[in-house]
């Protein structure tokens, strides 16, 4: 008799499951496949050359291969409540060549760790004197990397304490869901959830935008961005 009825509660909570896996179903949530936004940014403005100064501590001034400046690139960054950050965000480096940083602006996770190369031929002193991250990392030579942890949200700024004209950005999101333009300009951001969001572009040195876009399941949506410089 035990046993008739546990077989009888199974099959009814067989049922029960069926029931409610249907009606989640018809209510729309039959299509879980994550979407893509994708685009261009364009930077529009007159950007100044960096400037080098060789000064007492550049020992023999950046030769012309490293003059050569990293193209501009944009960051790309979604806003939203339901973006869930990754469980171990990736380690990002910045190099420092011929006396400036590359790139000169950088995108990662919350609790992310950036390691800072120097790949010239005289010593660099990297700090940061911003309220979301304050570092300094001490004088160290080519070939040398030493690293920082940013584990708050927000934009850093990064100087070279031995040579003025150096800066970087480090931009900290609460989630993965962020990218760097390419040399073209273009950007792509896949694996989304469904969902409403802020699409953010931002460079320095130009104006941030922000545009909404609905991004439905198993879908893509282009959205184009036009930066004004502010400088």
């Amino acid at each position: 008799m035990r046993t008739s009825l546990l077989f009888r509660w199974c099959c009814i909570s067989s049922a029960l499951a069926a029931i409610v896996a249907a009606a989640s179903y018809a209510g729309g949530n039959q299509d879980p496949r994550p979407a893509t936004v994708y685009g261009h940014v364009e930077l529009r403005g007159f950007v100044p050359a960096p400037s080098y100064r060789d000064d007492f501590y550049s020992y023999r001034p950046p030769s012309q291969t490293t003059r050569e400046p990293d193209p501009l690139r944009a960051i790309v960054y979604l806003e939203g409540d339901n973006l869930e950050p990754a469980s171990q965000p990736p380690t990002a480096v910045i190099d420092q060549k011929g006396e400036s940083f590359v790139p000169h602006i950088l995108a990662v996770e919350r609790g992310a760790r950036v390691s800072f190369r120097n790949s010239d031929d005289i010593y660099h002193n990297v700090f940061s004197f911003s309220k979301i991250r304050r570092f300094d990392l001490g004088r160290y030579p080519k070939g040398q990397s030493r690293s920082v942890v940013f584990d708050r949200v927000g934009l850093v700024r990064v100087f070279c304490e031995i040579h003025s004209h150096m800066s970087a950005f480090v931009l900290v999101l609460p989630h993965s869901y962020f990218t760097t333009t390419d040399a073209s300009g273009s950007y792509r951001i896949p694996n989304v959830p469904a969902g409403s969001y802020h699409v953010v572009a931002w460079s320095d040195p130009f104006r941030l935008v922000r545009k909404e876009v609905q991004l439905r399941s198993g879908g893509s949506s282009e959205l184009d961005f036009l930066l004004e410089q502010t400088r």
